[in-house]
């Protein structure tokens, strides 16, 4: 009997071992997880009649939904809905519960909320010296109460920068970046791309110089400047070794995502150039942790086409939404798809349903998808199709049917938005 108590003893530890670990394996999806969002809904931007982008003339329309999953009914935004081109612009920031942009009267900094599906106004702030023009400028946030907004001035020869306390919006200070033009360029790019990386605690911004004119051609390859964001002073100004340029650049990732950071804080931008015959072809660059340089054995983007997207979606996975350029290239042509690319082995596997390859969707300038809670959630625009939601999970990798919008909408953003706490 003591024989037997004496083995049990070490049995009944080792049995309470494994129970300690499998609550502490569980724990990693309770909502203490920092990547999970407990409370929150949906802000649906679509346009009638055609897509919108590339300052297009159309009507945008918001409604906010609880859920996007297949039990809803067909979406529509008949008296539901709101139209907001009168005061927001489709090019916005989104963080949290809120929306931040410079709005259509072009004369001031906004924060806004769309509640019970109308837009609200939270916080204004008139420009101090610098200002900036509607749609035109890019941003990144140091931390959650602090955003740069930055641009190229109304002659586009200086970038200008503004801060803001995202609170009450109140400027904190505003200044234009060391950068003198290139040779034998006139004008600096409209917005560019601006992005921070806490873990070395650097602004990146992504830029190029042109020709000047109406008929403006690059002139310059995409050129990063490395930015201390406590004095906003420009420690190096390396041009790309890539002769390219960044996706989207004109709306400074107020349209579309074109940068990431992974988990292991290495930094990637989207970009493309034209070979001889002018065809476009995109690049997936690198500049590696610790480093303010491109890797140049690197190219993330083995595909034919464009990336027009890309949505960091954790475990070495982006979500991406490219162009098949053989299909068309025009805003409307059903060209458009959704792909997982995976960042370290460079594979990139179409998003598919039920064994199927998803359809070709139309439309280019958006963000028509979202993340949250490790389920992505996509827009397709199907040639005969009433527009279609599908939800990637991430963790399993499969694809399930979301909700269905009645026809004569078009998507243009998917948006994760908290609700605001009471």
């Amino acid at each position: 009997m003591k024989k037997f108590s004496h083995l049990l003893l070490p049995f009944l530890a080792f049995m309470l071992a494994i129970s300690v670990a499998a609550c502490s394996d569980d724990k990693k999806d309770e909502p203490d997880d920092p990547t999970l969002v407990e409370d929150y809904h949906f802000d649906l931007w679509v346009a009638l009649d055609r897509h919108g982008g590339m300052a297009r003339d159309v009507q945008t329309l918001v409604r906010s939904l609880n859920s996007l999953d297949s039990d809803q009914p067909e979406i529509t935004f008949q008296g539901v809905g709101t139209e907001v081109n009168s005061i927001l612009s489709l090019e916005t920031i989104l963080k949290g519960a809120y929306y931040y942009q410079v709005p259509v009267s072009g004369d001031r900094f906004a924060k806004y909320t769309i509640t019970d599906n109308r837009v609200e106004v939270v916080k204004e702030r008139r420009f101090q010296t610098n200002t900036y023009a509607t749609r035109k400028y890019t941003h990144a946030w140091l931390d959650n109460n602090t955003l740069v907004i930055m641009a190229a001035n109304g002659d586009c020869d200086k970038i200008i920068w503004t801060k803001l306390n995202a609170d009450d919006m109140t400027i904190i200070a505003e200044g234009t970046l060391d950068i003198t033009m290139p040779e034998k360029a006139e004008a600096l790019t409209t917005s560019g791309i601006l992005t921070y990386r806490a873990s070395d605690n650097k602004l990146f911004y992504f830029y190029y110089a042109k020709s000047g004119g109406k008929r403006s051609k690059r002139v310059t390859p995409m050129i990063t400047a490395v930015i201390n964001p406590q004095t906003m002073a420009v420690e190096s100004n390396t041009p790309c070794f890539l002769d390219c340029e960044m996706v989207g650049s004109a709306y400074g990732e107020l349209l579309q995502t074109t940068t990431f950071i992974d988990g292991n804080d290495n930094l990637y931008v989207a970009c493309f150039n034209e070979d001889a015959d002018g065809k476009e072809h995109s690049h997936l660059l690198k500049i590696p942790a610790g480093s303010t340089s491109f890797d140049e054995s690197y190219d993330g983007y083995t595909a034919d086409g464009k990336l027009i997207s890309v949505m960091y979606v954790g475990d070495n996975k982006v979500v991406a939404y490219a162009r098949e350029d053989q299909l068309g290239t025009a805003i409307d042509d059903f060209s458009h798809y959704y792909t997982v690319i995976d960042v370290v082995t460079k594979a990139n596997s179409p998003i598919s349903y039920h064994g199927k390859r998803l359809a070709y969707s139309s439309g280019r300038f958006s963000s028509r998808m979202a993340y949250v809670n490790h389920k992505a959630y996509i827009g397709v625009d199907a040639e005969g199709q009433k527009p279609q939601i599908y939800i990637y999970d991430v963790t399993t990798g499969e694809t399930s049917l979301g909700a269905t919008m009645a026809a004569g909408y078009y998507f243009e953003q998917i948006r994760v938005v908290e609700n605001i706490k009471k």
